[in-house]
């Protein structure tokens, strides 16, 4: 009934001097990547950019660097290499803001290249896990080519594609990326999450950044009540709080009885719970990160994570120094929306020390680090230690309440900068 077409002649439509768009994580379309990097020898300086791209990435190997050019909006480990050397770069951006650059001509797209569900029975293709930015660039490239994969669930919201609107669709059935975080949280990360559980009143809605504490502060939930979630990322902590009507989305400001997110990332359980599942609405980022609908919900709760801290509050949460790590992603959309929220407590979440005994409660951010989250921006900074809540707090109270928080084997250390810094001793 469809033309499905081979990836050879799928990706002619792929020229020299062109931008195209790479669908990101579970909807990596890793087979489509890997035939293109075999017309390399074809193509010479073909922009592309993505976000949060998972899996083996083919073409962003050094091998490739006269073919592809990886400017990403959102770095994530298979670019990251690249992203640091001359065959990429990052552009700094909200998440929020990413389908601008897209529909504004800023960042004009000539191919976007997906992952999506089988047709229906109405022609509708679904994007599946991830419609975040990939919705507006579907809408924005001049072709779109689909990888579609009977193993993509269907999800509802802004999902859906006809395909119509799909100029080439290649059939290729593979198992989805997954990753277990619940399976990656530390002993640490298991207090932090208790600790931000009893800072979560009842009727309170949710947002959870990416990585590992999200699931340690749902696992804490269970004996919470009437919880919503409006937020850009979800993983496997919230099946067992939705199966048991913890979340039911019953007192939110918005889009009442529904989990609103923007792209999920787990296990095949979490792709199986989402897939057709009309309690969750898969929806554009620019709705979803929009800082004026997520103050509309009362008792908005953001946790995101950061990489270091400073003594003053400033947050970086995507470069080691200069290194670029990940990205602004949704971060400051969310604490915004949090402190503008009725009840809202915008949240920055992180270990005292890094895996290798690194500090991350720091005197400053290491020379050219970005700062994601403003000192004026920040509210509360949890670790394993406990919560410091920095709003209205002057430059030795804040630098007080970090120190507080921070491993104790850092605090002298700690101390002895604030004494330098603001002669006066915190401890």
């Amino acid at each position: 009934m469809y033309n499905y077409v081979t990836a050879e002649e799928a990706l002619s439509l792929v020229q020299s001097n062109q931008r195209i768009f790479f669908h990101g994580s579970a909807c990596t379309p890793n087979y489509l990547i890997s035939e293109l990097a075999k017309q390399a020898h074809r193509l010479r300086d073909v922009e592309v950019v993505s976000i949060t791209v998972q899996g083996e990435v083919e073409i962003a190997k050094p091998e490739y660097r006269d073919s592809f050019y990886i400017n990403s909006l959102f770095v994530s480990a298979p670019v990251r290499e690249a992203v640091n050397s001359d065959r990429g770069d990052f552009v700094p951006v909200f998440l929020s803001e990413i389908p601008i650059l897209f529909k504004n001509n800023i960042l004009p797209l000539d191919v976007a290249i997906i992952q999506v569900s089988p047709p229906d029975q109405h022609g509708y293709c679904s994007l599946g896990t991830s419609v975040d930015v990939a919705r507006s660039a579907v809408d924005s490239a001049k072709y779109v080519i689909a990888q579609v994969n009977p193993k993509m669930p269907r999800t509802l919201g802004d999902s859906m594609l006809h395909v119509k609107r799909i100029d080439k669709m290649v059939w290729h059935e593979t198992d989805l990326l997954t990753v277990d975080y619940a399976a990656k949280v530390s002993d640490d990360e298991r207090t932090i999450g208790k600790y931000i559980a009893e800072m979560v009143e009842d009727k309170s809605t949710l947002q959870m950044g990416i990585g590992t504490i999200p699931d340690a502060v749902l696992s804490s939930l269970n004996n919470h009540k009437d919880l919503g979630v409006h937020t850009e990322m979800i993983s496997d902590g919230i099946i067992d709080l939705v199966a048991n009507d913890v979340v039911n989305n019953k007192y939110k400001g918005t889009h009442l009885n529904k989990t609103i997110t923007a792209f999920c990332f787990g296990t095949k359980k979490l792709y199986d719970f989402i897939d057709n599942n009309p309690s969750f609405q898969f929806m554009d980022v620019t709705h979803v990160n929009n800082p004026s609908i997520i103050r509309r919900n009362k008792k908005l709760v953001a946790i995101n994570s950061a990489i270091e801290v400073d003594l003053t509050g400033q947050v970086c949460a995507d470069s080691i120094g200069t290194y670029q790590y990940s990205g602004i992603g949704g971060q400051m959309d969310f604490i915004r929306g949090a402190a503008l929220s009725e009840g809202g407590k915008p949240i920055i979440a992180l270990t005292s020390r890094t895996k290798k005994g690194i500090p991350r409660i720091v005197p400053y951010l290491k020379e050219g680090a970005g700062v994601v989250t403003t000192r004026g921006h920040i509210h509360y900074v949890v670790t394993e230690y406990g919560v410091a809540y920095l709003y209205g707090k002057n430059m030795r109270q804040r630098a007080k309440l970090l120190i507080d928080i921070a491993h104790p084997d850092d605090r002298e250390m700690l101390d002895k900068f604030c004494f330098e810094r603001f002669k006066s001793h915190a401890l």
